[in-house]
């Protein structure tokens, strides 16, 4: 059987002497892995198209044993900026590494390819504030995979918004002036608040056409983050580094 889609390649490693494996976000199908055979010789036709963050045509065989080999690969975009600026390219393998852990296996997938490619291409470009690129990312990311928060109202008294609203970092919920009992929950501006909405509610298309003032993008960059950290429970080795490389 032979299938034929476009897809951004998400991860790769090298197997045996000369192939390598590399995992695949694909539209109709979600993550893939798929063998290049002889994709470590520079002069294998595949060899540009499935690198790390290429977005490609791929038409891929499924074998006899369920494993999945590519037999032909041409590339769309391979982004080539991105390697011009280690901090861009680690932000744009930290979505990669994100993908793998939210995106489903061999179904739909095409709005988490609509967003990590639109989110590289803007990392590529290098027109919008990297913050503002991870924090949309994260949020909807998140949002697609089923851990939506749960922005719409005080989650005690329903409350559409306060001067000041409450954000708990684990559970996702809001909470208005009011109905904060807790001492530990974030504190937002409702310009916070309403590039949350934005980001969780809008359409595809324009979840990142905002601008934020720069204390409020430091809140939602700070929030974004941790609660993907704490709702996932598991540290990415990518956000560190990136982390590492801006501080």
């Amino acid at each position: 059987m032979i299938l034929r889609t476009d897809g951004i390649v998400i991860r790769e490693q090298n197997v045996g002497e000369q192939d390598r494996l590399i995992t695949i976000l694909t539209k109709e199908k979600g993550i893939i892995k798929g063998f290049v055979n002889g994709g470590r010789n520079p002069k294998n036709k595949n060899v540009a198209a499935t690198g790390l963050l290429c977005y490609s045509d791929f038409s891929i065989e499924k074998t006899k044993r369920d494993a999945f080999v590519i037999k032909e690969a041409t590339s769309k975009n391979v982004f080539f900026s991105l390697r011009e600026n280690i901090i861009s390219l680690s932000l744009a393998q930290y979505f990669a590494e994100l993908t793998y852990e939210l995106a489903p296996r061999e179904e739909d997938s095409s709005e988490f390819l609509s967003l990590l490619l639109n989110a590289v291409f803007l990392i590529s470009k290098g027109t919008k504030d990297l913050r503002l690129i991870k924090a949309v990312t994260e949020l909807r990311m998140l949002s697609i995979s089923g851990y939506m928060p749960s922005l719409v109202a005080c989650a005690t008294c329903s409350r559409y918004e306060s001067e000041r609203m409450y954000f708990d970092l684990n559970s996702g919920e809001l909470f208005c002036e009011e109905c904060n009992l807790n001492n530990s929950l974030q504190k937002l501006s409702l310009t916070t608040v309403s590039a949350m909405r934005h980001i969780c509610f809008s359409e595809p298309q324009k979840i990142f056409s905002f601008t934020i003032p720069e204390g409020d993008l430091s809140d939602l960059s700070f929030v974004a983050e941790i609660y993907l950290r704490n709702i996932t429970g598991r540290k990415y080795k990518t956000l560190d580094f990136y982390k590492m490389m801006t501080n």
